[in-house]
């Protein structure tokens, strides 16, 4: 009877882990073919484990950030961050003026912090996987005058700090100059006040 128990589990245990396998897999040649239903899949199959791994080694901001305002209805692949899907949140300090999504002509507040989820679509595995939760905050000229402000940082799926160039996430970070050096979900995502 207990051989049939264990039998039994370890049965459930690999069906549980061969559904978590399936609903990774994509059959796209890239991030950009991805449909909004696929997206969905994806993300629904990772998101409690990307929130659990950004926790994991017990960073604020990776403990946290769920619990702040969603800026987008879904992941989206935007381009920047290497292809991948993202999903960003606002700290309530950051999500009044960037729930505005305006592109030019003001300024977050000090203490603004923005978490972007991520998720890494591999092409050659035909899987998908939790990406780095990608960290700005806005500390202000006198503390990080070189990045207008910003400071970049990141955890990797694992909770583990990321080492981050500044310079590397601000060369591309320029190109939003006017609205305070912030890239924003596509449109057809966004979320609004």
């Amino acid at each position: 009877m207990i051989r049939k128990f264990a039998l039994a589990a370890a049965l459930t245990v690999a069906a549980g882990a061969a559904s978590a396998q399936d609903c990774t897999a994509i059959t796209v040649e890239d991030a950009f073919d991805l449909d909004e239903a696929q997206i969905n899949v994806l993300y629904d199959c990772l998101q409690e484990k990307m929130a659990t791994g950004y926790a994991k080694e017990g960073d604020e901001i990776g403990a946290n950030y769920r619990s702040w305002a969603p800026t987008a209805s879904r992941p989206a692949v935007a381009g920047p961050h290497g292809n991948r899907l993202l999903n960003t949140y606002a700290n309530d300090i950051a999500a009044e003026q960037y729930l505005k999504f305006e592109e030019e002509g003001f300024e977050m507040p000090v203490g603004s912090v923005l978490a972007k989820e991520s998720i890494t679509v591999s092409i050659k595995k035909k899987a998908a996987r939790p990406g780095p939760l990608f960290i700005m905050t806005k500390v202000g000229l006198d503390e990080a005058p070189d990045t207008a402000g910003w400071l970049y940082a990141g955890l990797q799926p694992n909770g583990k700090v990321m080492k981050v160039k500044q310079s590397f996430c601000h060369d591309c970070h320029v190109g939003w100059e006017a609205q305070d050096h912030l890239g924003y979900p596509l449109e057809e995502v966004r979320l609004g006040q």
